[in-house]
């Protein structure tokens, strides 16, 4: 049975940190099965799910307080299980540009969690528009939607309400 541990790393960003990660982990004999990594700013995020045997796992926790050292990061791990299949779930994305403005992230939550769906996956970025230097906000989000749920229903509210907050926003199924 494989187990899976969860480990969340940040620090200044500088070269050598997902090569010094990364040769823990299978140093340690362990597979990294899904990750997030990325500068933000000045500094270097990582979201990494390894898994292993027992044994392995305990091995590559061992060897976090050296790491912390060595890469000058924050680290944290955490066990885990594997996420269980969402029964009756259908993967939809919803993705958004706008002007940038406070507030865009916490409004398309407060929309999916009002309706009890889970936020599987968020990402966004700032940018500036092509020619005139505006500043841009772009958010792409996974969500597991009911299939009881009316879709066309949920579609229409979701770009009603997106309309009112002047983004311009799809939400379409996920394929493949």
């Amino acid at each position: 049975m494989s187990n899976r541990l969860v480990i969340t790393a940040l620090g200044t960003d500088k070269p050598g940190i997902v090569n010094d990660l990364t040769q823990a982990v299978m140093e340690a004999g362990c597979n990294i099965e899904d990750s997030r990594m990325a500068a933000l700013g000045g500094e270097f995020a990582i979201i990494v799910m390894v898994s292993g045997s027992w044994n392995t796992l305990a091995k590559l926790e061992s060897m976090i307080p050296g790491l912390e050292r060595r890469l000058d990061m924050g680290i944290v791990s955490r066990r885990t299980e594997e996420r269980p299949p969402g029964a009756n779930l259908l993967p939809y994305a919803a993705d958004v540009v706008a002007l940038d403005h406070p507030g865009i992230v916490y409004h398309l939550a407060n929309f999916f969690s009002a309706r009890s769906i889970n936020i599987d996956e968020l990402e966004t970025f700032s940018y500036r528009a092509a020619h005139t230097g505006t500043p841009m906000f772009s958010v792409h989000i996974e969500v597991g939607i009911p299939s009881e749920m009316h879709i066309a229903e949920l579609r229409e509210q979701f770009l009603d309400f997106c309309d009112q907050l002047n983004l311009d926003a799809v939400i379409e199924p996920i394929k493949g």
